[in-house]
């Protein structure tokens, strides 16, 4: 037996359960969290931005004017333009190319869990985590450390970095190392004793120190490390060890090298067939250059691209979620269809999916500039206090300007204000594109 539809009170539109007065009870709570939460602060800091730093005193557009003339804001301007043209495009592709390639290989969803894992991290964690990697130090910094280990293997460290000549024994520093300040011809001895390197750190193959025995025809000479306590300063001593594997150069005196040998495990050199004549011995810079220490990656030319990309392998997984929920909903006929056409799988994924997945890639590009707009807890945490005004942003500087030393919430007024009209574009871009989906 069919039901009747209760038909509504004579002079009343509303349909039962469709109560205007039921529904704005369920909705009080809701508009009351959003009054407090979100319209109350959005008009005081309005409001704020037009008086001085003590609220009391009104003073319009000026801390608008003091915003845009302020160097340190004009630079924070200067980062959001490069984080909203390198990050969020580079997280769109990245999410695209990821999406596309998952689909084609077993465990799939395991591979996209695995990127989607740095969302869980807090952004505060993240950039703690991203300060250690881009340390200095190759000890501590992953990536210095890696840098370290591939230039290690097309260019030989020094083998005694840091080391010289101890002062006063006939040396003197020039570009391209230590040369003696006299003369030596063959027959004679040059002795060479070196300070300014860790014992500890000889090679294996270092021996006792024995001075060499002049040769009629033959420059000889020995190099040791110069360190034993209660020795004579100069003299080898039977307690202080060779210097093995040093480049010694023989100097003409038109400045021309005329020989070059290297120290055996037992310090000494010699140089035999020189012509009769007096000569420099050098000690060539390479033998003591300090070691490749990586880059400085938290330096001021290099700290936003840091941070971006740390921001990029974080959000790289929210893009990846979004374009396989895009990608899944493609009909594969159309796929195939082209396939079948003939065309390539570079034509298939650039005249096909990417036109079916614009609307999905156009939100996610225009979620992610909201995000990059507001970014302020990587900038704060990766970010040394030394170069953090490089790196600034204009979310970091409305807090400084707001609570750092010598306050000024008029002034961060204006800037939360700037960065309110700066983002609202772009939110209201997304609610219409919503909206349009819905109907």
């Amino acid at each position: 037996m069919p039901t009747t539809r209760p038909t509504p009170r004579p002079g009343s539109t509303a349909l039962p359960g469709r109560s205007p007065r039921n529904a704005v009870l369920f909705l009080l709570p809701a508009a009351i969290l959003l009054l407090a939460l979100v319209v109350y602060p959005l008009v005081f800091s309005l409001v704020r931005s037009f008086f001085d730093q003590t609220g009391t005193e009104f003073v319009g557009v000026r801390n608008y004017v003091d915003t845009f003339t302020d160097d340190r804001t004009l630079t924070a301007f200067r980062n959001n333009v490069i984080w909203v043209v390198v990050a969020p495009a580079a997280v769109t592709c990245l999410g695209l190319v990821f999406a596309v390639l998952s689909e084609r290989i077993r465990w799939a969803t395991a591979f996209r869990l695995v990127l989607f894992m740095p969302m869980a991290i807090s952004l505060f964690a993240s950039g703690v985590i991203f300060r250690l990697v881009y340390e200095e130090d190759p000890d501590q910094g992953i990536v210095n450390a890696a840098a370290v280990g591939v230039h290690d293997v097309f260019d030989s460290p020094s083998p005694y970095p840091g080391a010289r000549p101890r002062e006063n024994t006939g040396f003197a520093a020039g570009d391209e190392g230590f040369a003696t300040a006299d003369r030596y011809a063959p027959g004679d001895v040059v002795t060479v004793p070196l300070v300014g390197f860790p014992a500890k750190d000889l090679p294996d193959t270092a021996s006792a120190v024995a001075p060499p025995q002049a040769r009629p025809g033959e420059l000889r000479g020995v190099a040791w490390l110069d360190v034993s306590a209660g020795g004579v300063t100069g003299t080898p001593d039977r307690a202080e060890r060779s210097l093995p594997g040093l480049t010694v150069e023989a100097l003409d005196p038109s400045g021309q090298v005329a020989g070059r040998t290297m120290t055996g495990d037992d310090g000494q050199f010699a140089f035999a067939g020189l012509a009769q004549g007096e000569y420099t011995v050098r000690l060539v810079e390479q033998n003591f250059a300090l070691p490749f220490r990586g880059l400085t990656w938290l330096g001021p030319s290099l700290i936003t691209p840091v941070i971006i990309s740390s921001w990029i392998w974080i959000m790289t997984g929210f893009a990846i979620t979004f374009i396989a929920a895009g990608l899944a909903a493609i009909p594969r006929d159309a796929l195939e269809a082209a396939r079948v056409d003939g065309a390539t799988e570079w034509q298939v994924f650039r005249k096909v999916t990417v036109p079916l997945l614009a609307p999905v890639l156009l939100v996610v590009f225009v979620t992610l500039v909201i995000n990059v707009l507001k970014i302020f807890e990587l900038v704060f945490v990766i970010a040394p206090g030394s170069v953090q005004e490089e790196a600034n942003v204009l979310a970091l500087q409305m807090w400084q300007v707001s609570f750092g030393a010598g306050g000024d919430q008029g002034a961060g007024s204006a800037l939360a204000v700037l960065l309110f009209l700066l983002v609202a574009p772009a939110m209201l871009f997304n609610i219409r594109r919503f909206r349009r989906e819905q109907t």
